[in-house]
């Protein structure tokens, strides 16, 4: 059997980050190559980056928001290219401002196809959520790490809601221990 911690990628990383001035979202968009702009959609302005691919969602109040990138090191070099690119607009922006990680979006293979009318049961009520006429994965809340583990019938699953990625590999260990100990994982 694989490890399942061999298989975890990391699809989302979700930071944001202020550099503490309003800004007339109407000129940066307008002077900001490639920037898209359309306030009566989304109040804020978005700026995606090729290399690494992401988006800041870029706001007046100059807090932004950095998606898409698939690693915390992505996620500091795309917003290096927008801290440059506001700078050579003239926006004086501190050397470094803070980056705060919102949410890792990962996704794991458990290598076994899973049963999950008996995980619901198994796992109990107070932790997870299953309607499959609803959506066709288990939704399983973990309270250390304080993440959310999606459990798919094909031994797939995605685990959201952490800050770090040590807590991708503690929620994969947790939920391969507790499906283990169910006697789940045949």
């Amino acid at each position: 059997m694989t490890d399942p911690k061999e298989t975890i990628e990391i699809e989302n990383v979700v930071a944001s980050t202020d550099i503490e001035q309003e800004l007339d979202l109407d000129q940066v968009g307008e002077d900001l190559s490639g920037a898209e702009f359309n306030p009566e959609h989304f109040p804020g302005l978005v700026y995606r980056t090729q290399d690494p691919k992401a988006a800041a969602l870029i706001f007046r109040s100059g807090k932004i928001v950095c998606t898409g990138a698939n690693s915390e090191q992505a996620v500091r070099d795309a917003l290096d290219i927008v801290f440059e690119e506001l700078r050579a607009l003239g926006i004086a922006i501190a050397e470094t401002p803070a980056i705060e990680v919102q949410n890792i979006v990962a996704s794991v293979d458990l290598d076994h196809r899973l049963n999950l009318n008996a995980i619901a049961i198994g796992l109990g009520l107070e932790h997870i959520e299953y309607e499959p006429e609803q959506f066709p994965g288990l939704v399983y809340r973990l309270d250390e790490p304080s993440v959310v583990a999606l459990l798919f019938g094909s031994g797939k699953a995605v685990i959201t809601g952490g800050q770090h990625p040590k807590e991708i590999d503690q929620a994969t260990d947790t939920v391969v221990t507790r499906l283990d100990d169910l006697g789940l994982l045949e």
